[in-house]
Formats: C-alpha cells, sequence, structure tokens
C-alpha cells in the first residue's frame, strides 16, 4: 500500500510532504504515547497519532518512520511540520478516529507488528 492509498482511504489532508506518497508502507502503529511507540514498535512505516507535538516527529525520525497521520481532526502546528520536513516524514491528517482509522488500514492490508 502506498502513502497515496492511505491518504484515499482516510480522506486524509496532506500537510507536508506531497512529494513522497510514493512511497511503500508494509505496516502501521497507532499511539497516543510516544514511549509505548519507542518500546514496542519495531519496523512500522506509518504512525497514527492524536498528540500533537514536536515529539511527535522525532519518535517517527527515530523509528525511521515514513508517515505520521493525526487522527480525530487533530491539526498540527507549523513546528512540527517544519521539523517533519526537514526530516523528509510526510505529515497527514484526518477526522477518523484512530480505531476507526486503523481497522480501514487494517482492513485494506496493511498489517500491524
Amino acid at each position: 500500500m502506498t502513502l497515496k492509498d492511505i491518504r484515499d482511504l482516510l480522506h486524509a489532508q496532506v500537510l507536508c510532504g506531497e512529494e513522497f506518497l510514493d512511497r511503500e508502507a508494509k505496516s502501521a502503529c497507532a499511539s497516543d504515547f510516544m514511549s509505548d511507540a519507542l518500546a514496542y514498535v519495531k519496523d512500522q512505516a506509518v504512525l497514527l497519532t492524536g498528540m500533537v507535538n514536536p515529539q511527535v516527529v522525532r519518535t517517527a525520525e527515530m523509528l525511521d518512520m515514513q508517515c505520521i497521520v493525526f487522527v480525530r481532526g487533530k491539526q498540527p502546528g507549523e513546528d512540527i511540520l517544519a521539523l517533519a520536513r526537514e526530516r523528509d516524514i510526510v505529515v497527514m491528517c484526518c477526522d477518523i478516529r484512530m480505531f476507526i482509522a486503523c481497522g480501514l488500514l487494517y482492513s485494506h492490508g496493511l498489517a500491524g507488528e
């Protein structure tokens, strides 16, 4: 599944990294606790979260993630988007709740860990 497919499935808005939407994503994780993501996540391409602060980008970078999807209508600030641009991380946002977003992605073939 490409990041473009994820955008389309979640009816998400791409806030930065549009040029990277052809990247392939084979797995995803969801968490509002970046400490959990750091402790338990391995080989995930996409992070779904409702937490809106710069630590999300730093966590995604440490885990070599390609994309962050902010769920529940959360809108990251320019500081978060600037960090993501520097690190070539795609940032999207959608109005869908995290549980539903995960279910949609999973039902269309995106695996968890």
